[in-house]
């Protein structure tokens, strides 16, 4: 598989959004990608949720999804666009979702992000993702041509169960949108990333948001591309646009055949506390 990999800097414009998307579809089509992949909140990006509410619609409504289907019809590109804030959550809350579309521009398979950022950091910053989002309560390993793909979002990295699930169902490559803060991508992301990768001997693909965003939030950016032995294949580091990495998938058997982690696997019950 070519990969084509896309690390934004969302604003709060919708239709900037849906045009810098468009853009990078042209750009991973004319490289000759086999799918793109595209971080968390493709569209907008905006903490302030009064200006926000206005951008988010159900899905059959989002522009953004409509220009990720309509090129991906147009060039025969699969898409997993990262996640979209949506309408239709529980409780009257929002949904942040994944898709994973196909060349002819249908939607294969949809991931709402399970595990929700609610933390204050040392830096004063407060984030509380669940008093606007409500959690998935599923995953999703999607076929593609080239073999099952693991959807996650972001914070979901640090869990993983999740992945273990998406294994344990056959995936050979994970994909994990993101939009890292800065102190939290350079204290963990790449180890957490490759951690995940030779966990399972899978690929991981992890397309970013970077830089100084139009609604004063900082992210971390470093979109990856890293293999099943957990070697760094791509590193966008601060760079907005569009890289392509070639994914040698029959990668994921070999590195199972050295180290046979996922056969050795074991059911563990809830641990016991000793006296």
């Amino acid at each position: 598989m070519r990969a084509g990999i896309f690390q934004a800097c969302t604003g709060v414009d919708q239709a900037e959004g849906a045009a810098a998307l468009r853009a990078a579809i042209t750009r991973a089509a004319e490289g000759g990608a086999d799918m793109l992949f595209t971080p968390e909140m493709s569209g907008v990006l905006d903490r302030d949720r009064a200006r926000a509410a206005s951008s988010i619609v159900a899905e059959t409504d989002d522009p953004v999804l409509a220009a990720a289907r309509e090129g991906a019809a147009k060039t025969g590109l699969w898409i997993h666009l990262g996640s979209l804030a949506l309408l239709g959550g529980e409780g009257g809350r929002y949904v942040n979702r994944g898709f994973l579309i196909d060349g002819s521009g249908e939607v294969r398979a949809r991931y709402d992000k399970i595990h929700l950022f609610d933390v204050d950091l040392p830096n004063g910053i407060r984030w509380r993702e669940s008093e606007s989002y409500a959690p998935g309560g599923r995953a999703v390993a999607a076929e593609t041509p080239w073999g099952k793909i693991g959807l996650s979002i972001c914070y979901d990295i640090r869990f993983p169960d999740l992945y273990r699930s998406l294994s344990d169902a056959g995936a050979v490559l994970l994909s994990v949108p993101a939009a890292f803060t800065v102190p939290t991508g350079e204290a963990h992301w790449h180890v957490l990333l490759r951690a995940r990768a030779i966990e399972a001997g899978v690929f991981v693909v992890a397309a970013g948001q970077s830089g100084t965003h139009a609604d004063g939030r900082e992210t971390y950016g470093h979109s990856l591309a890293i293999d099943p032995w957990g070697n760094v294949l791509a590193d966008l580091e601060d760079t907005i646009g569009v890289t392509l990495v070639d994914l040698d998938l029959d990668q994921v058997d070999a590195v199972r055949a050295k180290v046979p982690a996922i056969r050795h696997r074991r059911p563990i019950a809830t641990a016991e506390v000793a006296a």
